[in-house]
Protein backbone atom coordinates (compact mmCIF):
# COMPACT_ATOMS: atom_id res chain seq x y z
CA UNK A 1 0.00 0.00 0.00
CA UNK A 2 1.25 3.42 -0.97
CA UNK A 3 2.13 5.91 1.92
CA UNK A 4 0.91 9.07 2.12
CA UNK A 5 3.83 11.11 0.12
CA UNK A 6 3.92 8.30 -2.54
CA UNK A 7 0.49 9.34 -3.67
CA UNK A 8 1.19 13.08 -3.09
CA UNK A 9 3.92 12.24 -5.92
CA UNK A 10 1.29 10.25 -7.96
CA UNK A 11 -1.66 13.20 -7.54
CA UNK A 12 1.24 15.78 -8.53
CA UNK A 13 2.08 14.09 -12.05
CA UNK A 14 -0.89 13.19 -12.90
CA UNK A 15 -1.97 17.00 -12.25
CA UNK A 16 1.47 17.72 -14.41
CA UNK A 17 0.03 16.05 -16.60
CA UNK A 18 -3.14 16.56 -17.13
CA UNK A 19 -2.46 20.22 -17.27
CA UNK A 20 0.35 19.59 -20.41
CA UNK A 21 -2.33 17.57 -22.13
CA UNK A 22 -4.93 18.78 -25.00
CA UNK A 23 -7.09 15.42 -24.78
CA UNK A 24 -7.49 13.19 -21.53
CA UNK A 25 -9.65 10.17 -21.77
CA UNK A 26 -10.63 7.67 -19.09
CA UNK A 27 -11.75 4.25 -20.08
CA UNK A 28 -13.14 1.35 -18.12
CA UNK A 29 -10.62 -2.09 -19.37
CA UNK A 30 -11.84 -4.21 -16.63
CA UNK A 31 -12.77 -7.06 -19.39
CA UNK A 32 -10.00 -6.50 -22.04
CA UNK A 33 -7.83 -9.76 -21.88
CA UNK A 34 -3.77 -8.98 -21.69
CA UNK A 35 -3.17 -10.03 -25.26
CA UNK A 36 -5.65 -6.60 -26.28
CA UNK A 37 -4.38 -4.68 -23.62
CA UNK A 38 -0.85 -4.62 -25.08
CA UNK A 39 -1.99 -4.38 -28.65
CA UNK A 40 -3.99 -1.18 -27.87
CA UNK A 41 -1.12 -0.15 -25.86
CA UNK A 42 1.05 -0.03 -28.87
CA UNK A 43 -1.80 1.37 -31.01
CA UNK A 44 -1.76 4.46 -28.60
CA UNK A 45 1.75 4.81 -28.93
CA UNK A 46 2.04 5.21 -32.83
CA UNK A 47 -0.68 7.99 -32.72
CA UNK A 48 1.80 9.39 -29.25
CA UNK A 49 -0.37 8.79 -27.02
CA UNK A 50 -0.03 7.19 -23.43
CA UNK A 51 -1.84 5.20 -21.00
CA UNK A 52 -1.35 5.11 -17.44
CA UNK A 53 -3.54 3.28 -15.21
CA UNK A 54 -3.79 4.82 -11.35
CA UNK A 55 -7.03 4.54 -8.21
CA UNK A 56 -9.66 6.65 -8.82
CA UNK A 57 -9.39 8.32 -5.64
CA UNK A 58 -6.28 9.51 -7.01
CA UNK A 59 -7.19 10.62 -9.91
CA UNK A 60 -10.39 12.74 -8.79
CA UNK A 61 -8.49 14.41 -6.25
CA UNK A 62 -6.00 15.63 -9.92
CA UNK A 63 -8.78 16.49 -11.10
CA UNK A 64 -9.77 18.46 -8.24
CA UNK A 65 -7.09 20.16 -8.46
CA UNK A 66 -7.20 21.34 -12.14
CA UNK A 67 -10.69 22.47 -11.44
CA UNK A 68 -12.70 19.39 -13.04
CA UNK A 69 -15.19 18.41 -10.68
CA UNK A 70 -16.94 15.14 -11.94
CA UNK A 71 -20.40 13.63 -10.55
CA UNK A 72 -20.69 10.91 -8.11
CA UNK A 73 -19.60 7.33 -9.47
CA UNK A 74 -18.51 8.76 -13.17
CA UNK A 75 -15.56 7.11 -12.79
CA UNK A 76 -16.49 3.10 -11.13
CA UNK A 77 -14.66 0.70 -11.35
CA UNK A 78 -11.08 -0.17 -13.28
CA UNK A 79 -10.04 3.24 -14.94
CA UNK A 80 -7.20 3.82 -17.30
CA UNK A 81 -6.39 7.28 -18.28
CA UNK A 82 -5.36 7.62 -22.16
CA UNK A 83 -3.40 10.89 -22.36
CA UNK A 84 -3.50 11.70 -26.30
CA UNK A 85 -0.16 13.61 -27.89
CA UNK A 86 -0.87 15.79 -30.46
CA UNK A 87 -3.71 15.07 -32.15
CA UNK A 88 -6.66 15.12 -29.48
CA UNK A 89 -9.05 13.02 -30.83
CA UNK A 90 -6.72 10.50 -32.37
CA UNK A 91 -7.09 7.93 -29.03
CA UNK A 92 -10.95 8.21 -29.49
CA UNK A 93 -10.74 6.87 -32.94
CA UNK A 94 -8.94 3.90 -31.93
CA UNK A 95 -11.34 3.49 -28.75
CA UNK A 96 -14.66 3.54 -30.70
CA UNK A 97 -12.42 0.70 -33.15
CA UNK A 98 -12.02 -1.46 -30.23
CA UNK A 99 -14.91 -1.30 -28.79
CA UNK A 100 -16.80 -1.87 -32.29
CA UNK A 101 -14.50 -4.92 -32.34
CA UNK A 102 -14.48 -6.42 -28.64
CA UNK A 103 -16.97 -4.28 -26.98
CA UNK A 104 -14.93 -4.54 -23.90
CA UNK A 105 -13.65 -0.74 -23.71
CA UNK A 106 -15.74 1.17 -22.24
CA UNK A 107 -15.22 4.74 -22.27
CA UNK A 108 -16.34 6.77 -18.94
CA UNK A 109 -15.03 10.31 -19.71
CA UNK A 110 -13.01 12.51 -22.10
CA UNK A 111 -11.76 15.88 -21.56
CA UNK A 112 -10.54 17.81 -24.94
CA UNK A 113 -9.32 21.70 -24.84
CA UNK A 114 -11.06 22.05 -21.17
CA UNK A 115 -14.50 20.29 -23.06
CA UNK A 116 -16.00 17.46 -20.76
CA UNK A 117 -17.62 15.08 -22.68
CA UNK A 118 -19.82 12.18 -21.43
CA UNK A 119 -18.62 8.26 -22.34
CA UNK A 120 -21.66 8.16 -24.33
CA UNK A 121 -20.81 10.54 -26.69
CA UNK A 122 -17.81 8.38 -28.01
CA UNK A 123 -19.15 8.75 -31.21
CA UNK A 124 -19.12 12.15 -31.12
CA UNK A 125 -15.85 12.86 -29.68
CA UNK A 126 -14.46 10.44 -32.74
CA UNK A 127 -16.04 11.96 -35.67
CA UNK A 128 -14.27 15.57 -34.48
CA UNK A 129 -11.36 16.41 -36.40
CA UNK A 130 -8.05 16.49 -35.90
CA UNK A 131 -6.51 20.23 -35.12
CA UNK A 132 -4.25 18.95 -37.92
CA UNK A 133 -7.53 18.61 -40.24
CA UNK A 134 -9.48 21.96 -38.92
CA UNK A 135 -6.33 24.24 -39.94
CA UNK A 136 -6.14 22.91 -43.42
CA UNK A 137 -9.83 23.66 -43.96
CA UNK A 138 -9.42 26.89 -42.69
CA UNK A 139 -6.41 27.95 -44.12
CA UNK A 140 -8.47 26.37 -47.43
CA UNK A 141 -11.68 28.19 -46.51
CA UNK A 142 -8.95 31.77 -46.96
CA UNK A 143 -7.47 30.67 -50.05
CA UNK A 144 -10.62 30.10 -51.92
CA UNK A 145 -11.80 33.30 -52.63
CA UNK A 146 -8.36 34.14 -53.50
CA UNK A 147 -7.63 31.36 -55.64
CA UNK A 148 -11.52 32.14 -57.46
CA UNK A 149 -9.79 35.80 -57.82
CA UNK A 150 -6.62 34.21 -59.66
CA UNK A 151 -8.98 32.31 -61.77
CA UNK A 152 -11.35 35.37 -62.79
CA UNK A 153 -8.61 37.82 -63.90
CA UNK A 154 -6.81 34.88 -65.59
CA UNK A 155 -10.06 33.94 -67.23
CA UNK A 156 -10.72 37.19 -68.63
CA UNK A 157 -6.58 37.87 -69.96
CA UNK A 158 -7.42 34.66 -71.52
CA UNK A 159 -10.55 35.77 -73.48
CA UNK A 160 -8.99 38.95 -74.00
CA UNK A 161 -6.07 37.20 -75.55
CA UNK A 162 -8.26 34.85 -77.69
CA UNK A 163 -10.53 37.93 -78.75
CA UNK A 164 -7.01 39.63 -80.29
CA UNK A 165 -5.99 36.64 -81.70
CA UNK A 166 -9.24 36.08 -83.82
CA UNK A 167 -9.06 40.04 -85.00
CA UNK A 168 -5.31 39.45 -85.69
CA UNK A 169 -6.54 36.70 -87.94
CA UNK A 170 -10.01 38.24 -89.55
CA UNK A 171 -7.23 41.65 -90.38
CA UNK A 172 -4.90 39.57 -92.47
CA UNK A 173 -7.21 37.07 -94.03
Amino acid sequence: MANLEQKKVVVSDLVDMFKSTTGIYFVDFARLTVKDLNEIRKEFRDVSAKMLVSKNTLILRALSEIEVELAEGQLAGQTAIIFAGEDATAPAKIIKKVFDKTGNLGLKLVLIEGQLYDGKQLNLVASLPSRTDLMAGILGSLQSPASGIVGSINAVIRDLASLIEEVAKKKSA
